[in-house]
């Protein structure tokens, strides 16, 4: 079996027999919300040889973007060359999150280079919140973050204030020396979702350092994800688990200690930090399931 992860700024395989992981690698991102079809299709294909998994009998694939059964069709028909014998299942790769936490049911929380939540019962209703895309929403998400981070900075420049901190970090953290220079840098075609979201770092590192603006940014971030996620749990008749994973969930202390007092505030208290990457769930959705 392969398992795959696709996000916006990189695609994690891995070949597993046995139920042990054999090969583990990774390549840039199969997402075709973040890069063309052509860059999918090529980024696929050198991952599937990197694992040495032509001969694959069946491949499990989560991938952000995946709101229809078009989308898990189109998808999956740039997995196939790879893997001409393989029955493909795809999904949205909130569903590996929860099944990573080792939940079968409860509500999974995406934080990486974008942010949604999905949820299902005992019953297998399903819930989402979230996961619209940066253009619609993504807030709490990495890319989020760099951005209201390089509004913050802009609206200082307005106000005639002298760069702060955090203004000073962003401006190292993308080789430029002037805030107006951001507002050209941030409209560059050479500078998209991934880029962006990748310094969202430099945010979270001003906030640890005590940076009031980063810290309330990392604040906003915590409150906006447990918003959706006290949603799918409403919706959905559960109080929990919730789950948290992604880069900014799994790595971000101050992000998941402002989840968990926000969902404390709505009755919530089963809210778990993801221990392990959601691509292991993988494993654990293909047991689950079985080829037509």
């Amino acid at each position: 079996m392969v398992g795959l992860d696709i996000g916006g700024t990189k695609t994690r395989g891995i070949a597993v027999v046995d139920g042990e992981v054999v090969a583990d690698r990774e390549v840039g991102s199969a997402n075709v919300q973040n890069v063309s079809r052509e860059t999918a299709a090529a980024n696929l294909a050198e991952l599937f040889a990197a694992l040495d998994a032509g001969e694959a009998a069946r491949v499990f694939a989560g991938s952000g973007g995946i709101d229809t059964d078009a989308d898990a069709e189109a998808l999956a028909a740039l997995i196939r060359p790879n893997a001409p014998r393989a029955h493909v299942t795809v999904v949205h790769d909130s569903r590996l999150l929860l099944a990573a936490g080792r939940a079968r049911s409860g509500v999974a929380v995406i934080a990486g280079t974008g942010s949604a939540a999905w949820g299902t019962n005992e019953d297998g209703d399903e819930a989402r919140a979230g996961g619209w895309g940066y253009l619609l929403g993504d807030e709490g998400s990495g890319y989020w973050l760099t951005r209201e981070a390089v509004r913050y900075s802009l609206h200082r420049m307005n106000l005639g204030f002298a760069p702060d901190e955090l203004t000073q970090a962003l401006l190292e953290g993308t080789g430029l020396s002037e805030t107006s220079q951001l507002i050209a840098h941030f409209h560059d075609p050479g500078t998209g979702r991934r880029y962006w979201a990748q310094r969202s770092r430099v945010v979270t590192e001003a906030a640890d350092a005590g940076h009031a603006g980063a810290r309330f940014l990392v604040d906003q971030a915590a409150h906006d994800l447990a918003r959706m996620a006290a949603q799918v749990a409403r919706q959905l008749g559960i109080d929990g688990p919730v789950i948290l994973g992604s880069g900014l969930g799994m790595h971000v202390r101050r992000l998941q200690d402002g989840f968990r007092a926000a969902l404390a505030q709505e009755g919530i208290e089963d809210v778990r930090i993801l221990d392990r990457d959601p691509i292991f769930g993988t494993i654990e959705l293909a047991a689950r399931s079985h080829p037509a």
